[in-house]
């Protein structure tokens, strides 16, 4: 297994300052929306990583649920590894790829919880099993085996065959960006990047080099 041997030569697009957008939330919508046309498999996946008590990183795939005017909401169990690291450390870094447009965008900052009226709107939009899985697993927690969540799952069922209402330890974050890095993959490894800074509430963009 030649895991060195593994190289692609990205020559798709290119990326320069003039063309992006100023306001990178801008941007970003329209770089998702390429990747919506092109049918990229899970386009909203995102790598979301957070701090541990330790100080190390912590990282696993979330899906992006809305774009706000200030930021990335996605939801969770705020009782999960990830809900008691974002208690201790309120900041985080997202990272969506799209290897379909050999494009990368990388996103720092603040996360906080959204507001109960929004966590409800949109866990009342998830599909009825969903709105059930919320209530039926202890996320994150140590379970003997997979019969405990299919039985607490049917329990629940039973008790909410009509109106399931949100936990109160489910909800949304967004993550409030600082800097968000644009990546489109060149050939000869020569890549662009663009990185917007949020500096006294103004966006400052450069190139950085690969």
């Amino acid at each position: 297994m030649d895991i060195a041997g593994i190289r692609r030569d990205y020559k798709l697009k290119q990326l320069d300052k003039t063309d992006v957008n100023p306001d990178p939330l801008v941007q970003f919508k329209a770089w998702f929306k390429e990747a919506l046309d092109a049918k990229v498999m899970e386009p909203n996946a995102m790598n979301l990583s957070t701090i541990k008590a330790s100080g190390k990183p912590s990282s696993r795939i979330v899906l992006l649920k809305d774009i706000e005017e200030n930021g990335f909401v996605f939801y969770t169990n705020y009782e999960s590894n990830k809900g008691q690291q974002l208690a201790r450390e309120p900041f985080g870094a997202l990272c969506f790829f799209w290897p379909e447009l050999e494009r990368q965008v990388r996103i720092e900052g603040k996360i906080t919880k959204v507001s109960s009226a929004v966590s409800d709107q949109y866990f009342q939009s998830r599909p009825y099993e969903s709105r059930i899985g919320a209530w039926a697993s202890p996320q994150s927690k140590i379970i003997s085996d997979r019969n405990i969540l299919e039985k607490t799952f049917q329990l629940v069922k039973e008790k909410y065959n009509k109106v399931v209402p949100r936990p109160a330890h489910w909800g949304g974050y967004v993550l409030i960006p600082d800097t968000i890095e644009f990546w489109q993959g060149r050939e000869n490894r020569l890549h662009d990047r663009m990185m917007y800074e949020n500096k006294n509430n103004i966006w400052e963009l450069n190139r950085l080099a690969p």
